[in-house]
């Protein structure tokens, strides 16, 4: 079968030949996906996780097919003191760093009134905390070092619509977009560009899995809410962020970019579909997310 154009890597071989990029949640899915494409254009990647069986197995797993090092790096974004380490040892390593894609996310689908102060700030410590401890400490770094550099942060489109039982998350992101909007011009003296990119549907194991667990993904058919009928590729994702990361994007600052296939036109919210879901439902969905984050 033949490969779909919008498929196929965009910008040409050695487009980011010298760069550092640190990728946050870089050992699955999305971040993953940028992280071997960056590779094969040339960069030298960093990927950070808490998790660090996978991200040193994806690591060796990009390495082996571009024949560039990939440095894994344990680490919790949503500890500052954890991050500062995370730079330490970027710089050890490579001794700069060039990009910063803040990718590391948490969510899950509830209604709001069953969630626990507890549930709120784990999604928020990773999705918002996590990104400004990021942006901080390296862009200090960086304006420190009088070094010129580029962050990509990892929006979604309900940031400004707001998504109907996924509130933390809505309220992470909106406060990323805040992030990215403000510091594209307070930083931009320095040298340092800030844009964002808010996919829609590109299916991952983790989020689907967590989001719609069981038989749901096969209950909700969230592509027929696509205008273009289907969801992402990720090499279309990474096509888009190693052009925003690269110096080909040079004029493009405080930017977001939307990659949905026109979905939020469509009707804004992803997960407003499930105002049809009844309370008793809910109960069965809870216990299959359980099980899911339990396995």
């Amino acid at each position: 079968m033949q490969q779909q154009e919008f498929a196929k890597p965009m910008l040409r071989e050695g487009a980011l030949d010298g760069k550092v990029i640190l990728i946050t949640g870089g050992g699955t899915g999305l971040g993953k996906a940028m992280g071997k494409y960056f590779s094969e254009l040339g960069a030298k990647v960093l990927i950070a996780s808490r998790k660090s069986d996978v991200l040193e197995k994806t690591a060796l797993e990009i390495s082996a097919a571009t024949k560039n090092e990939v440095f894994p790096v344990q680490c919790d974004v949503s500890d500052y003191k954890q991050v500062e380490e995370l730079l330490k040892k970027s710089l050890d390593k490579f001794g700069r760093v060039d990009g910063l894609v803040n990718n590391a996310a948490g969510n899950f689908i509830s209604p709001t009134e069953r969630l626990s102060n507890k549930a709120f700030d784990a999604v928020i410590n990773i999705v918002l905390k996590g990104t400004y401890n990021c942006t901080l400490a390296f862009g200090k770094h960086w304006i420190e070092k009088q070094q010129k550099a580029t962050v990509l942060n990892i929006v979604t489109t309900y940031s400004w619509t707001g998504s109907a039982f996924v509130v933390p998350s809505a309220a992470a992101k909106a406060g990323v977009l805040a992030i990215t909007r403000s510091l594209a011009v307070e930083w931009a003296k320095y040298g340092i560009r800030f844009n964002a990119i808010a996919p829609g549907l590109f299916p991952t194991k983790g989020a689907w899995d967590r989001l719609l667990p069981g038989d749901l993904k096969n209950n909700f058919d969230l592509k027929k809410k696509v205008p273009l009928n289907r969801v992402g590729e990720h090499q279309e994702l990474s096509n888009l962020a190693a052009y925003l990361i690269s110096d080909f994007s040079a004029f493009i600052n405080g930017e977001v970019v939307t990659i949905d296939g026109g979905e939020w036109l469509n009707g804004a919210g992803q997960f407003n579909i499930l105002q049809a879901i009844k309370n008793e439902q809910w109960d069965e969905i809870e216990r299959m997310v359980r099980s899911v984050k339990g396995s």
